[in-house]
């Protein structure tokens, strides 16, 4: 990744919209299956708030205010709210106004990828019932698009229940990504290289999501530019992705190596080095608008790719799909310690 690419990051913050980038190829509907709906969680639309006492930001006095903003909650809260879900493989929060979810958290261990009680052949793309209806994404959105449903907790990490397998394929675990050069394979490759992680730590947190960048047009100004797909259009076509990995020591208050990737939507060469896409924690933090490490103290935290030799094992999909672990990324430092009971 560029010195231009990570300023721009690291200088944004909870940008939307997406780049418009060509896919090579489109995905087919499939069947819709019946899901049960899960909880959604957010700001209360209910209830209506007591009037606060006005106070002025340029005086700590309080002051008596003739209107009361706030009895708007009357009505129904604006929003925006935040659509938490969990199914048995996945934590999400959805953003209604791209479409996209805003972040996915999924938890892997040695134990859970020797599962193999899931199968992919059984499993559909489905929408998310939980999500209102008028902001959910939709299967003919992605029709004809030239954009994959592309997993942000892949299928393969959950296949230690059916159930599991097929809760990653709800579309609110779905943005649309270029197939042929990202979804297909370098990304993959990624998600491989998580898994392989678990080789070395007994415990391997990932959250993933969709990044809106902006880029420098001909004038010299930055813009955000995005596609948005559908009929009518829906769903944006975010710029870039991030994942942010947790490894766990395994010990009660233990150290947690860390490491952010952030990779465009577009065809990457094989040949490109993972620590490339390597950026600070913080600079996805800042254009996200999220907070990954909040509670985590300094000490605690270690660089995951001064643990390990931080680098993808590039196979065809047909290899992937035969063997989804793979081999262990090479260690730069002792191995460490199995999880305490």
């Amino acid at each position: 990744m560029s010195k231009t690419t990570i300023a721009i990051i690291a200088s944004v913050s909870a940008l939307t919209g997406a780049a418009a980038t060509a896919a090579l190829f489109s995905t087919r509907e499939r069947k819709v299956l019946t899901v049960p709906s899960t909880p959604t969680y957010g700001l209360p639309t209910s209830t209506t708030p007591p009037a606060p006492i006005a106070q002025s930001p340029l005086s700590s006095q309080p002051i008596s205010a003739p209107v009361n903003p706030s009895g708007l909650f009357r009505y129904g809260f604006p929003g925006p709210i935040s659509d938490l879900n969990s199914t048995p493989s996945t934590t999400s929060v959805f953003d209604r106004r791209t479409r996209n979810p805003l972040w996915v958290a999924e938890h892997i261990t040695p134990t859970s990828l020797s599962m193999h009680s899931g199968d992919r052949r059984h499993s559909y793309f489905v929408e998310d019932s939980s999500i209102p209806s008028k902001f959910r994404a939709r299967l003919q959105d992605y029709q004809r698009s030239g954009y994959d449903r592309g997993h942000q907790v892949p299928a393969a990490d959950a296949k230690w229940a059916q159930e599991a397998m097929d809760s990653t394929f709800l579309l609110s675990n779905m943005c649309p990504q270029v197939g042929d050069g990202f979804n297909r394979d370098y990304w993959a490759h990624l998600e491989d290289f998580c898994r392989r992680l678990t080789h070395d730590f007994p415990s391997v947190r990932i959250v993933t999501g969709p990044l809106y960048l902006p880029r420098r047009d001909s004038d010299g100004k930055f813009r955000v530019s995005y596609e948005v797909i559908g009929n009518p259009p829906n769903v944006a076509v975010p710029t870039h992705f991030y994942k942010v990995i947790f490894a766990e020591d395994g010990k009660t208050g233990g150290n947690v190596s860390l490491a952010a990737f952030v990779l465009p939507n577009k065809p990457i060469a094989n040949n490109k080095p993972l620590t490339d896409f390597l950026v600070p924690i913080e600079a996805v933090e800042k254009a996200s608008g999220l907070e990954f490490a909040s509670k985590l103290p300094e000490q605690r935290r270690m660089k995951l790719c001064q643990q390990i030799k931080c680098s993808i094992l590039v196979r065809e999909y047909a290899d992937r799909q035969k063997n989804l672990q793979g081999k262990a990324p090479e260690r730069t430092a002792p191995s460490l310690p199995a999880a305490q009971p």
